[in-house]
């Protein structure tokens, strides 16, 4: 029996032998490092700074949303604060993930990491400049904060609410609920309307043109008529109006009120308006349009009148000729 199990135990020794002699190269290849300069890197060490990387993004995305959660449950937090705080502390985390996974798949100090970023930084400046000109003022936009989720703005002739503020683009989505993607860049180095920056107050200006004969008094009582009982209009500050010019064919005026939803300003313009028509039109003034006069000089009238006597006085001749000499030369 001990000669019996000696030889189990001598075959067993050799099969194992046999079988962890392949494992243990193919383990001693994969942990083989390769030295360029200052970095070393393995197939291993590859394998684990991609799961370094890919962890740091599940914590990144658990705490951006944890964070989204609780702070949205702060109601003295504006939406803009509460979307910037998570935001931010989303990229933090990937850029310890990006750090932690570059040190651990090329074994990289923070001067390499500093060299590896300065080339990055030169192939930017020469193929990339206007993503990484995205990108800087995708920061810009989320800690200087001049345009924020929620806001109304106006670029050009486009305008819309601002739904999301990613790193390198600002997505905004009109009225018509279409979607216009802005690079940061234009918010940042372009002029931008926000209606919704600092006070939630908007002024609204409805420019009236009436005819020059109106009475302004009474069209100065009929344009703060209009604005009385007007929805989303305020009563503090009062509306106002005020006598701008004297146009070539019109008295021009315009109608100032105060709303605090200034998104909705293309609403409360078009309800003013059908005010506005309605009104003018019971109280008989009429707009302002142009008017064409036709002028006749005496000169022109007197040469009229000599050319249509001389026409007279020919079919008179001509009637008076006998019949006979009708025809014949002279």
């Amino acid at each position: 029996m001990t000669n019996l199990a000696f030889t189990h135990l001598l075959f067993f020794a050799i099969w194992l032998q046999e079988t962890v002699s392949p494992l243990g190269r193919a383990w001693a290849y994969l942990n083989h490092k390769f030295r360029v300069g200052n970095i070393e890197v393995s197939a291993t060490s590859l394998v684990l700074g991609l799961i370094v990387f890919l962890i740091a993004q599940i914590v990144a995305r658990l705490v951006s949303s944890l964070l989204q959660r609780r702070i949205a449950a702060r109601a003295s937090l504006d939406a803009g604060l509460r979307y910037t705080i998570p935001r931010l502390a989303n990229y933090f985390l990937i850029t310890i993930g990006v750090l932690a996974a570059l040190k651990q798949a090329f074994n990289l100090d923070l001067t390499s990491i500093a060299v590896v970023f300065t080339a990055l930084s030169l192939g930017i400046g020469f193929g990339l400049q206007y993503i990484a000109a995205d990108i800087a003022s995708g920061f810009i936009l989320l800690f200087e904060r001049p345009i924020r989720v929620g806001d109304r703005i106006t670029i050009g002739e486009d305008e819309g609410d601002v739904q999301n503020i990613r790193l390198r683009t600002t997505i905004v989505y009109t009225n018509d609920r279409i979607a216009i993607i802005v690079p940061n860049s234009k918010l940042v180095s372009q002029s931008v309307i926000n209606w919704s920056y600092g006070d939630a107050r908007a002024r609204i200006s409805i420019p009236v043109g009436v005819a020059s004969n109106s009475d302004i008094e009474v069209v100065r009582e009929t344009l703060l008529a209009v604005a009385e009982g007007v929805d989303r209009v305020l009563d503090d500050p009062p509306p106002k109006v005020q006598f701008l010019k004297f146009g070539e064919y019109s008295l021009d005026f315009r109608l100032l009120v105060w709303t605090r939803e200034p998104n909705r300003h293309p609403e409360i313009r078009s309800d003013i308006n059908y005010r506005i028509a309605k009104l003018l039109r019971e109280r008989g003034i009429e707009l302002g349009r142009p008017v064409q006069e036709l002028r006749l000089s005496k000169l022109a009238l007197a040469s009229d009148n000599a050319a249509s006597l001389l026409q007279e006085e020919r079919s008179i001749e001509a009637d008076a000729t006998p019949k006979d000499q009708k025809g014949k030369l002279p």
